[in-house]
């Protein structure tokens, strides 16, 4: 089970692990798309065989980095700004 939390990021469980992934910290302007940035990333990056862990901070990131924009299609970030943003 993976229940994203908005700001406070998202927490994790299966039967191996248990955890709360907390989200970077960043000026919130609209928080439209935000669950389809963090699903759409999820999925890539288990499609990419990293580990869920490692992919819901990915997830994570893309949708902190998604709420600094406005509307819908505007603030999906690329993969380019998602790895400039989760190396930060």
């Amino acid at each position: 089970m993976i229940l994203t939390l908005g700001e406070r990021g998202a927490f994790v469980s299966t039967d191996e692990i248990e955890e709360m992934i907390a989200a970077p910290s960043v000026r919130a302007i609209d928080a439209t798309a935000a669950g389809d940035v963090f699903n759409g990333v999820l999925a890539v990056m288990i499609a990419e065989r990293k580990s869920l862990i490692e992919s819901v901070r990915w997830a994570n990131a893309a949708a902190a980095l998604s709420v600094t924009k406005m509307g819908a299609q505007p603030s999906i970030p690329t993969r380019e700004a998602v790895e400039k943003f989760f190396r930060m």
